[in-house]
C-alpha cells in the first residue's frame, strides 16, 4: 500500500510562499538597482566624456610689445609688469617676477600662446635710456627681435549659471597641492573605489560622539560627484546616488583624470553673483598669479577654503582662514611632505592676498561693453558663454588707466564742489589716430550699470560740428585761412518768419577776423555767416564725409551743433581730421581666437579716403591755433610748448554740455561731461572737458601731430592784417599754408629787419615756429 504524504500545515506554506516572495522581490530589486545603476552610468559618462563645463569666453589688453627702440621707458614697463602681477624679487629665477640691477631690469616672462604662435617663457634683460628702451637681450632666439608680454585678462562673457574657471591640468599643478589636497580631505584617494567605509565610519564615529556635525565622511570621488552631478539636497537619496555614482566613476576613469576634474571643478569662493571654481581660477582671484607660481603657503590657504570657501573668506575672516590655512600646513608636516623648517617658515607668511579680487571681474566693464555688442553681432551668445574663445582687444592698459584716473579725479573734483554738479557725468573715449583701435573707454562716473556713455549719452555737441564748416569753406577754393570773416551781429529769420538771432559765448562781437582765428576761438556770429554762405547742403555733405551717419535738418542751428552724438560717434567725426583725409571706425577687436587656439575671426585695418587731405590740412592749421591762442589755449600750461596737436571745445545752449575733442600724432581723444536728465552744468567744453583731455595727456607720451603736407599746399609768410604776401621779418607776419591757387598775388610794403620778437601778434601764433617749422612742413 502506497504510503502518501502528510499534508503540509498552514504555517509552512505561508512560510514558503514569504520565502518565495522574498527571493522574486530581491531579484526585482537587484534588477531594478542594475537598470537604475544603468541610467546613472549613462549620466556618469556622458557628461564626463562631453562637454564638461561652459567655459567662458576670456577677453584679453593688447600685448605689450618689447623691443629696441620702442617708446617705452622702465616706469612704463613696471606699471604693466604690475597690473599682471609680476612680483619685484632680488632674484628672477622663477616666471612672473621681475628684478632692478645696476639700471637695468631683468624679466623672467610667463609666456604665452598667440594664435599665430607661442611665446615661451624667458629671461629678458631691458636697459632704457629716459622714455626708450634702447636694448633688448633674451635667453630665446627671437629673429624677429621683438618680445610679447602676456596680455591682461580684461573681463569675461559668463554663462547663465555665472560659473567662470581657469582650466588647469595635472602636470600644471604647484608643489604640495595634490598632497595638501589628499592630506586634508582624503588621505586614502588612491586606496578606496569611490566610497571609504572606514571614512564613514570615523566621521560618524566624531559627530555622534562630539553631538554635532563636525566631520564628513565624503570622499573626494564623491564631492566631485555632488558638485559636477548633484544638489545641495540632503536626503538619503541624494546619499545614494552619491555614493553610486561615485562608484561608477572610479570603476570607468582612472585616478588622476578624476583628481584633475576636482582640481577643475570644486567650488573655492563667490565674486557677487559669479562663483569661482576650480583651483586655476582661485589662484588668480586671491592672488593675482597663475596656478603654477603659487607657493606652499598659498597653496594651503586655497586647499583650506575647500571646507567653506564662504565660512573660510579671508577678506572677511582673516583670523578664520589663517587658522585654517595653518591646520592644512601642519597635516602636510604630520603626513611627513614637508619637514618643521618648511612648516616654521610657511606658518609665519602673512595671507598675502590681492586687497580685492581681480579674476572673474570686468576690469574695464565700459570698454568691455564695447567688444560684447560688436561680438554678439557676429557669434552666438552660447558660443560667447561657453566654447572657451578667447578675444583679443585694442585696450592699452597704461591709457585706459590714465583715462579713468584723469577723468574721476575732474569729475571727482567738480561734484565736491559745487552741489549743483552732485550727479555730474561725462565719458572718455581715446583711439589711435591713424588705425581706428580704441585704446580706452571711459563709460561714466562711479559704478558702472550698463548704461555706457561713450555709446549711449547721444548729446548736442555744439562747437565741434565748427571744423567741418571751415572745411568746407577751404575746400571749396574760396576761402583761405587769412579771408576776413565779419563777427558782427547775425540775424536768420525762417520761412515761418521765426528769427534766430546767435551770440558769441562772451557776448562780444570782434568785427572783422582771420577765418583761422573765427575758429580758434570759436566765434559763433562768424561760423553763421561763413556757414550760410558756403552752404547748409555742403555743410552736411562735409559732415557725412567725415562719418557722421544720422539724419541732419537743414536748418541753421545745425551750424552751432544741435544735432546729438555720441562720444564715440564724435571719435568717428574726428579721425579723419586727425589721419589725413583717411577714415577707419573705431575698432575694439583685433581677433577671436577658439579654445585649441585657432583663429576664427581678425579685424583687419580697412582705411578709405573720405576727404580731400589738402583742405584738411589747412584746417588742422586753424585747429593748431585753437591750441595755441584759442579755447583750448590752456593746454600749453601744462603740456611741452615745442608738441603739436590740434583740437576743438564744444559748448551746447545754457551750458548743458562740455566737449573736447583733441589729437596729437598718436592719441585721438574724445571727452564728454553733462548730467544725464539732460539739466544744465554750467560748464564750457574749456572749464570742463578740456581739463580731463589735459590731465590725460600729461598722463601719456604724446608725440606731435605731423600732417603730411600735400603737393598743391604751400607755405607763405603773410601780413595778418592785410593778407597779403609778406616777407619772413616783418612786424606781424605769420607763417600760414594755402592751396596753391589761392595764394594772394599782392605783396605788402614794410620795413624789413625790424625786430619782431615782442610783437605780440606775431609771438601768440608763430611763438615756436623756429621749433616746429620742420614738423608743419
Amino acid at each position: 500500500m502506497m504510503r502518501k504524504n502528510p499534508p503540509q500545515k498552514p504555517e509552512q506554506g505561508f512560510i514558503l510562499t514569504i520565502l518565495v516572495l522574498c527571493v522574486m522581490l530581491s531579484l526585482l530589486a537587484a534588477v531594478g538597482l542594475g537598470v537604475y545603476a544603468l541610467s546613472l552610468d549613462s549620466l556618469v559618462r556622458e557628461k564626463f566624456e562631453g562637454k564638461r563645463w561652459a567655459i567662458p569666453a576670456k577677453v584679453f589688453s593688447r600685448p605689450l610689445e618689447l623691443y629696441s627702440g620702442a617708446p617705452l621707458s622702465k616706469q612704463d614697463v613696471t606699471a604693466e609688469l604690475a597690473l599682471l602681477h609680476y612680483r619685484a624679487q632680488a632674484n628672477y629665477e622663477a616666471p612672473g617676477v621681475y628684478s632692478e640691477k645696476n639700471g637695468d631690469l631683468y624679466i623672467h616672462t610667463r609666456g604665452f600662446v598667440f594664435s599665430d604662435g607661442t611665446e615661451r617663457s624667458q629671461v629678458l634683460k631691458l636697459r632704457f635710456d629716459g622714455n626708450t628702451l634702447v636694448d633688448l637681450a633674451s635667453t630665446q632666439e627671437n629673429e624677429k627681435g621683438i618680445v610679447r608680454l602676456e596680455p591682461l585678462v580684461v573681463g569675461g562673457i559668463y554663462p547663465k549659471q555665472n560659473e567662470d574657471r581657469v582650466l588647469m591640468q595635472l602636470k600644471d599643478a604647484p608643489k604640495y597641492l595634490e598632497q595638501a589636497l589628499l592630506a586634508t580631505e582624503d588621505k586614502n584617494f588612491y586606496q578606496h573605489y569611490g566610497v571609504s567605509i572606514r571614512g564613514t565610519l570615523r566621521a560618524i564615529f566624531v559627530n555622534v560622539s562630539s553631538g554635532e556635525l563636525r566631520q564628513g565622511g565624503s570622499t573626494l570621488t564623491q564631492q566631485l560627484v555632488k558638485n559636477f552631478y548633484l544638489t545641495d539636497e540632503r536626503s538619503l537619496k541624494r546619499k545614494v546616488n552619491e555614493a553610486l555614482m561615485a562608484l561608477l566613476l572610479e570603476w570607468h576613469y582612472d585616478k588622476p583624470e578624476i583628481l584633475e576634474t576636482y582640481l577643475n571643478e570644486v567650488n573655492l569662493g563667490q565674486n557677487g553673483n559669479r562663483s569661482i571654481n576650480g583651483f586655476g581660477l582661485a589662484a588668480q582671484f586671491y592672488f593675482g598669479q597663475p596656478i603654477s607660481e603659487l607657493s606652499l603657503h598659498q597653496v594651503a590657504l586655497l586647499v583650506g577654503l575647500v571646507k567653506g570657501p564662504s565660512f573660510y573668506n579671508p577678506w572677511r575672516n582673516p583670523e578664520r582662514a589663517l587658522e585654517r590655512r595653518n591646520v592644512v600646513l601642519s597635516n602636510l608636516l604630520k603626513d611627513g611632505h614637508i619637514n618643521e623648517a618648511q612648516y616654521s617658515k610657511a606658518k609665519n607668511k602673512p595671507l598675502g592676498i590681492l586687497r580685492a579680487p581681480t579674476a572673474g571681474l570686468s576690469v574695464y566693464p565700459a570698454f568691455l561693453d564695447v567688444v560684447r555688442r560688436q561680438l554678439k553681432q557676429e557669434y552666438k551668445e552660447e558660443d560667447l558663454s561657453s566654447a572657451g574663445l578667447r578675444i583679443f582687444t585694442t585696450l592699452d592698459p597704461r591709457v585706459q588707466n590714465a583715462s579713468q584716473q584723469a577723468f574721476n579725479q575732474q569729475v571727482g573734483r567738480l561734484r565736491g564742489a559745487n552741489r549743483r554738479l552732485a550727479a555730474l557725468q561725462g565719458a572718455v573715449v581715446v583711439a589711435n589716430p591713424e588705425s581706428g583701435e580704441l585704446l580706452a573707454v571711459v563709460g561714466g562716473y562711479g559704478t558702472f550699470t550698463g548704461f555706457n556713455r561713450a555709446l549711449d549719452a547721444s548729446r548736442q555737441v555744439g562747437s565741434l560740428f565748427k571744423p567741418a564748416i571751415y572745411l568746407a569753406a577751404l575746400a571749396s577754393g574760396q576761402y583761405s585761412l587769412l579771408s576776413p570773416i565779419d563777427d558782427s551781429p547775425v540775424t536768420v529769420t525762417s520761412k515761418s518768419g521765426d528769427v534766430w538771432a546767435p551770440e558769441n559765448y562772451d557776448h562780444q562781437n570782434h568785427g572783422i577776423v582771420p577765418l583761422y582765428e573765427a575758429l580758434a576761438y570759436s566765434y559763433n556770429q562768424a561760423t553763421i555767416r561763413l556757414g550760410m554762405t558756403v552752404g547748409l547742403s555742403e555743410v552736411i555733405d562735409t559732415l557725412k564725409a567725415l562719418g557722421v551717419t544720422q539724419d541732419l535738418p537743414h536748418y541753421p542751428s545745425i551750424l552751432l551743433g544741435t544735432a546729438n552724438l555720441s562720444p564715440m560717434e564724435v571719435l568717428r567725426l574726428y579721425q579723419p581730421f586727425a589721419a589725413n583725409g583717411f577714415q577707419t571706425s573705431p575698432r575694439a577687436i583685433r581677433e577671436v581666437v577658439d579654445a585649441e587656439d585657432k583663429r576664427l575671426t581678425r579685424y583687419g585695418l580697412e582705411v578709405k579716403q573720405v576727404y580731400d587731405p589738402s583742405a584738411l590740412y589747412l584746417t588742422n592749421y586753424a585747429m593748431q591755433q585753437t591750441m595755441r591762442m584759442g579755447t583750448a589755449a590752456a593746454a600749453y600750461q601744462r603740456l611741452p610748448k615745442d608738441l603739436v596737436m590740434a583740437g576743438k571745445t564744444g559748448t551746447t545752449n545754457d551750458a548743458r554740455d562740455a566737449w573736447f575733442a583733441g589729437y596729437t600724432g598718436n592719441y585721438l581723444a574724445v571727452v564728454w561731461l553733462g548730467n544725464d536728465d539732460n539739466k544744465a552744468i554750467g560748464l564750457s567744453g574749456a572749464t570742463g572737458a578740456l581739463p580731463i583731455w589735459i590731465d590725460l595727456m600729461t598722463k601719456l607720451k604724446p608725440v606731435s601731430l605731423q600732417a603730411v603736407q600735400p603737393d598743391n599746399v604751400q607755405w607763405q609768410w603773410v601780413d595778418k592784417t592785410t593778407g597779403q604776401l609778406s616777407a619772413e621779418n616783418c612786424v606781424g607776419a605769420i607763417y600760414v599754408p594755402y592751396l596753391v591757387n589761392t595764394i594772394p598775388v599782392e605783396k605788402t610794403a614794410c620795413a624789413e629787419g625790424q625786430d619782431v620778437e615782442n610783437d605780440p601778434i606775431n609771438n601768440v601764433v608763430n611763438g615756436t615756429v623756429n621749433k616746429i617749422l620742420d614738423i608743419f612742413r
